[in-house]
């Protein structure tokens, strides 16, 4: 077997070629061999410009290529069960952007296929695969924060642009499909359990419909998590994790920059002016290389999908119980 997976990129998406496709490039275990785009003169410009190999004028000519053995389907979100199911059927392993799909009927549908086709798949969520994540998790099960029973989380953005397909609703827009399901990712990834309930709290944009402001809270009896996401308000990202003893705070918890050091502060009992704050420096790390290299290791030595599909089936289901809550207004129990 040889000793890298030959990657197919479906669509010309902008986190493709500004931060997953640079990144893998930049993995042993990865060959980016061709990107697929609707029209040819679009694709083919991206391979040139990343040095790709080949370039498709159609997502289903890549499938096609018996030069391919991964897809990475950055689609708006949509699509991303028509042509997950395709790649699948295709023979191809799939690394699929997240959100997975819309619901969670949606998943269970890709999960059957995954089963019929005996193929890899599993959700991007890269900061399962980036070291702070990594850390952060080895000190909250070290105990050394004591037991873990708070969670506060806040991720948001500026953005209005009608035509943008966050905010389109029938394509999956708004703020807890694209960056709700983070803090929910990583609450659940750190404490390595589901919430029984969970509550939300939605406004939407009255023009576009997508929720744009949306708190929630996860009850994982005996650890609660809170947080809040927006689309348009100042943008700003933290994620803390509060024991009996201490706590741990990520400074750039989601878009960790590939090209400096991050951070964590490890608070163990100390004062509110921040006198028993410890700083851990994270090494420089591209957290798509990371992820490309961990997916890959599971095509080729049968290491663990790093968030198979199983987990982002638990993931959606908090999600659209969320949805739930915010028509029924009460709490609601994710069901899988």
């Amino acid at each position: 077997m040889s000793n890298q997976v030959r990657w197919g990129v479906l669509s010309t998406a902008d986190i493709g070629l500004k931060k997953v496709i640079p990144g893998m490039l930049r993995a042993s275990n990865c060959e980016m061999v061709a990107i697929a785009s609707r029209e040819l003169a679009k694709a083919a410009d991206a391979a040139q410009k990343l040095g790709l190999a080949k370039a498709y004028g159609s997502y289903e000519a890549l499938l096609e290529s018996p030069d391919i053995d991964a897809v990475y389907n950055p689609l708006p979100n949509h699509l991303h069960l028509p042509w997950t199911v395709r790649a699948m059927q295709a023979g191809k392993h799939v690394l699929c952007e997240k959100p997975i799909t819309l619901n969670v009927a949606e998943c269970r549908r890709m999960i059957e296929v995954r089963d019929q086709c005996r193929v890899l798949a599993g959700e991007a969520f890269m900061v399962h695969s980036h070291p702070q994540w990594l850390r952060t998790r080895e000190i909250v099960r070290s105990g050394e924060i004591g037991e873990l029973r708070a969670i506060q989380g806040f991720f948001s953005y500026d953005l209005r642009d009608p035509a943008n397909v966050r905010n389109i609703l029938e394509y999956g827009g708004g703020g807890l499909l694209d960056i709700g399901c983070y803090p929910i990712t990583t609450s659940r990834w750190v404490l390595g359990r589901e919430p029984r309930r969970v509550v939300g709290l939605v406004e939407r944009d009255p023009s576009f419909g997508i929720d744009r402001l949306s708190s929630a809270i996860l009850d994982f009896d005996g650890c609660q998590s809170v947080f809040t996401v927006g689309t348009q308000i100042n943008a700003c990202q933290r994620m803390q994790f509060i024991g009996t003893r201490g706590r741990i705070e990520i400074e750039i918890p989601f878009n960790a920059p590939p090209d400096r050091p991050t951070r964590l502060w490890v608070d163990i009992g100390g004062d509110l002016f921040g006198d028993g704050v410890r700083e851990e420096t994270i090494p420089v790390c591209d957290q798509y290389t990371a992820q490309g290299q961990a997916f890959s290791r599971a095509i080729l030595e049968g290491a663990p999908v790093p968030t198979p599909l199983e987990d982002a089936l638990a993931n959606m289901a908090v999600i659209e119980a969320l949805f739930r809550s915010e028509k029924s207004g009460q709490w609601e129990q994710p069901e899988e």
